[in-house]
Order: C-alpha cells, then structure tokens, then sequence
C-alpha cells in the first residue's frame, strides 16, 4: 500500500542543473521520466540568470525559475568575492522557493547553479539527490556528494573521487529515438548502401578544429572509394572553412558520392544507427549514445574540458575494450587514418569492441534513475 500511496499523491519535483547541454539534458531527461512515474505532479526547473537552460528549458514547457550563481576562479581574486556573494544570494533564493513550493525532492544534475538549489534542499530536510555524468566528477557536485542522499553515477570510475553517503551506477539517459532507430532505416535516410562500410565522424555543436582537419586528410585519402563512405558532422563554426579544406585537396563534393559533409546532425539517431565505427569527442552523452548502441569508437577527448574530465570519460570505455583513444595533441590525419584502417581491416576486433560497448551501454538509466528517486521519497514518509 506505501508503494502505490507514492504514486497516487501529486508530488513537487525540482530539477536544477545548468550552464551547458551536458547538464541540462538529462535533468530534463529525469523530468520526463518522473512525469511518467507520477502523474499529475508539479515539476519545476531552477536555473542560473546566464546559462543556456534560459533558453532550452522554457521549449520543454516546464516552469523556470532562475536564482544568482557564478563558479569559483581558480586562483586567488576579486571575482571570486563576487562569485561567494552571488552563491550566497542563491542559497537563499533557494531556501524561499522550496519552501514556497513545498518540494518533495531535489535533484540536481550538477553546473553551478545545482549548488545553492541542492544544498538549500539539504538545509531544509528535503530528500536530495545528484546525477553525475562524468568519469571525473565537478566540483559542484564533488561539494554536494557528503550531504545529499543518494549520488546517481554514469561511470563506476567516480565513485573513488566522491564522498558519497550512496551511490548508484544509473548510466545517464538518452533520447528513447537513439535506441530504438535501425540500421536500415539510417541506411536509406543516407542513401548509404548495405554492403558499404560507414564512419561517423562528429566534430560536435561547437566544432573540433583538429578533428575536422584530419576528416579532411582522412577524406582525401578515401574520397571516390565506396569501400567506406563517410559521415562527417562538423559543427557550425567549422563548417565552411572544412568544405573550403576540401576543396582545395581537390575533393569535388558534388561528384564524391562516398562521402557527405554537415554542419548539424538533427538526425543522429539514424547516424548512429547507419555507421559500424564513430569518431568524435568524449562527452558523457555522446559515449552513451555509442555504448547504448554498441557501436566501437575512436575518441579524442576535448582537451580543455573541466579537469580534463572528457579523457577519464574516454579511459574508461578504453579500459572497458570498447574504444580507442588520441588524444588531441597527437591527433592528426595520419595517426587517424592508420586507426581506421586498422580497425576496419579486422572484423573481428571490430565485434569485439561493439560488443565491449554494448555491455557498456545502459539503455535501462533513465528507469534505474526514477526508481532512485522513488525509493528516496518513499523513505522519507
């Protein structure tokens, strides 16, 4: 009966994580989920006056309600005064706004912002709970681990850099189109033929300059030959100077019919569902993506990520036997070449790599997340 009383009372839910995708999009990801689970219940989102959550979250038709917050410099300075000032003005922004909501539960997906949210949710006896999606765990949340009641993980990896009271390895959640796409349908949405071999190479939103300058080496190596044919995705900054790059190898693009350049991928369900082998960086979403479809990977961690977290992230898959890694520094269109070819030229370490990834993958996170959730808010009545 206390199982089914959870479900059946209108629960307040708050999700808070902010300043870039890679926290927002699974706190709107658990927020979908907990819609679900609990119907008719209220879910806000609090956010940071700067981040990009200003922007993404009001599309997804859940309320936003902002609070001050600004990150610490790393070394001594008068910012840093002012980002104390604005921490402590959040806090009680936060405190006022759980209490006027009356919150059942807090759940923050880390960036700035989740600080005071969360750690206000501790101060008043709110079940709290964080979601980190790093090997390498940030700073935010690495603060709010000792005093939340559960920490959700997607990779095993950071529980050693945490001083948890819990923690759960959840995976992080996807979109439900990433798993269920198929590979005949990514191959006809490409024009791709069956019998082909497919890389797909994603530069990501922002672009990876020398990523998408060894695509280049690595395309005119290739460029006319239908044994493999390419995707390459490499963000809007660096888009026309790829294709200018190009063209002055001499790759005709309308006649080279093995391979296509793009700015933005907003079908990456069936790039990933068309290709046998993925290059790219080595976000937490993007290596999930990868593992959910058990797809092997050639990862080059964005070099100036937060504590170099996007390396860990791509050790550990590597660790797992599922990826290759270069790291930026020594990337380039040799080094890259000599990785694909040897890869494609072995089926068999290919399988095994897939099937690495896809013992990696969790497609379940998202359920195993709102389970969490449940288990904390039912422990509390």
């Amino acid at each position: 009966m206390k199982q089914q009383a959870i479900h059946r009372k209108k629960r307040v839910f708050v999700l808070t994580g902010g300043g870039t995708g890679g926290h927002i999009y699974p706190a709107l990801a658990i927020a979908r989920g907990l819609a679900e689970r609990f119907p008719g219940s209220t879910i806000h989102y609090v956010g940071g006056k700067r981040g990009l959550e200003n922007t993404i979250v009001p599309r997804e038709g859940i309320p936003l309600t902002t609070v001050h917050c600004r990150g610490l410099e790393r070394s001594v300075s008068w910012q840093n005064l002012a980002a104390l000032g604005d921490t402590a003005r959040g806090l009680a922004e936060s405190l006022w706004f759980l209490r006027r909501i009356k919150a059942d539960a807090v759940i923050g997906t880390g960036g700035f912002v989740a600080f005071p949210v969360v750690m206000a949710a501790t101060l008043l006896g709110i079940p709290a709970l964080i979601h980190e999606q790093n090997a390498f765990p940030g700073v935010t949340n690495r603060l709010l681990a000792p005093r939340v009641a559960s920490v959700m993980l997607t990779f095993p990896e950071a529980e050693q850099r945490l001083k948890a009271k819990k923690t759960v390895v959840t995976g992080l959640p996807i979109r439900p189109a990433i798993v269920a796409a198929k590979r005949d349908e990514g191959r006809r949405f490409f024009g791709l033929p069956e019998s082909a071999q497919v890389l797909l190479a994603v530069g990501g939103s922002r672009g990876a300059k020398r990523l998408n300058e060894a695509m280049v080496s690595l395309s005119r190596r290739w460029a006319g030959d239908e044994r493999l044919h390419i995707l390459h995705v490499t963000g809007e900054v660096n888009y026309q100077e790829t294709l200018a790059q190009l063209e002055a190898s001499g790759i005709n693009m309308d006649k080279c019919g093995n391979i296509r350049v793009m700015p933005y991928l907003d079908r990456m369900d069936y790039g990933l569902a068309a290709c046998d082998l993925c290059v790219g960086r080595a976000g937490a979403a993007f290596i999930s993506e990868v593992t959910v479809r058990g797809l092997p990977s050639i990862l080059i961690p964005y070099p100036y990520a937060a504590e170099n977290h996007q390396e860990a992230n791509a050790r550990s898959l590597a660790a797992a036997g599922a990826a290759r890694v270069i790291v930026d520094r020594e990337l380039d269109g040799q080094r890259l070449h000599d990785t694909i070819q040897e890869l494609m030229e072995q089926p068999a370490q290919l399988a095994a790599m897939a099937e690495a990834a896809r013992g990696a993958g969790r497609p379940e996170a998202l359920a195993m997340i709102v389970d969490e959730v449940s288990r904390v808010v039912m422990s509390r009545m």
